[in-house]
């Protein structure tokens, strides 16, 4: 389902530069270093036969907290000063990125609060709770999760740390990019999955920058693809928030978006949208052919092979981009039959 092709290698958009630039990803890859895990890029035979093309699979499953959210929190916390970092940090979250600023406000010896929705599921509440941050569940979206986030800083003066649309955790996120380009100096292909745009965002910037033939290949679920919606619509637009077992991608992009809708429109090649069962059949190959447990968002670039989705044309990077499901639903799923 193409709707785009790269605008901008350049990373201009009508004359305009981009909000997020190589140098800003070197600067926040130097900040964390030592902080999060430099993940492996693993190849995959069973997917490289599937493509016709070196598939190597990038495990951001490895990181301390199950997800690569920790390289855009912890970039971005450690660029606050000490004062702003002192007051409180807050977010809100569909999970993991609650999770990376938990994490990290743990390590820095900072109070957190988790502003979520009643969507987000029960593991990953938990899982942010045992950190230490302070929860707060509010509405059936993670837009009402931001309006609390808003509130909070007003009311408490809070510092906030935006899930996606921030510079510093694009930055962050776009590390992977670097990785990518040193581990796979023939990389051709990324396929990424595509929420705000936070994770999409960074790498393409990285990517393009080092290899501006790369392509970049944002991978949604066609319930609620918010990201998908907006550069569809050449602006951003509000898009209601389903449940599906992709959960990390839920969530609209922002109507006020800075950041990662100019990234995303620009850099990326094309977006694909996943069906739920496509992504239950990419959670299950994780777990029967890598020896992986991959939660639903991090499971679909391998599902988009599988589908016959993406059409790629090199050594191909996918980013496996969490851990994080629930485990019953995990074992509900390996054990459904295929027929």
């Amino acid at each position: 389902m193409t709707i785009m092709k790269s605008a901008c290698p350049s990373r201009m958009i009508e004359n305009t530069v981009l909000p997020v630039s190589l140098a800003d990803i070197e600067r926040a890859a130097t900040r964390i270093a030592g902080r999060v895990v430099r993940t492996p890029l693993t190849p995959s035979p069973t997917l490289s036969k599937r493509a016709g093309q070196p598939v190597h699979l990038k495990l951001e499953t490895l990181q301390p907290i199950g997800a690569f959210k920790l390289r855009g929190a912890m970039n971005a916390i450690l660029s606050r000063d000490n004062a702003a970092r002192r007051r409180g940090l807050v977010t809100a979250s569909t999970g993991n990125h609650g999770r990376a600023v938990a994490y990290a406000a743990r390590e820095l010896g900072v109070p957190a609060t988790i502003c979520m929705s009643s969507l987000v599921p029960a593991n990953k509440v938990e899982a942010i709770r045992s950190l230490g941050a302070n929860i707060r569940i509010v509405g059936v979206s993670q837009d009402d999760a931001q309006d609390e986030v808003e509130r909070l800083v007003q009311t408490l003066d809070l510092t906030p740390i935006p899930p996606f649309d921030d510079v510093d955790v694009v930055a962050g996120q776009g590390t992977i990019g670097l990785e990518l380009v040193e581990d796979l100096p023939d990389l051709a292909t990324v396929l990424v999955p595509l929420s705000g745009g936070g994770l999409a965002g960074g790498i393409a910037v990285a990517a393009k920058a080092l290899k501006p033939q790369a392509r970049i290949i944002g991978i949604s679920m066609e319930r609620g693809a918010a990201m998908y919606a907006a550069v569809a619509a050449g602006k951003p637009v509000a898009v209601r928030e389903e449940e599906t077992l992709a959960d990390s991608l839920g969530g609209g992009i922002g109507l006020s978006n800075r950041v990662t809708f100019a990234l995303c429109r620009a850099l990326l090649d094309d977006v694909v949208l996943l069906t739920e069962d496509e992504i239950a059949a990419g959670i299950r190959h994780a777990a029967r052919e890598e020896d992986q447990v991959v939660e639903g968002a991090g499971a679909v670039g391998m599902a988009a092979i599988l589908a016959n989705k993406v059409q790629l044309l090199g050594p191909t990077a996918v980013i496996v981009s969490g851990r994080n499901i629930d485990p019953a639903i995990h074992r509900s799923l390996i054990g459904r039959s295929t027929r």
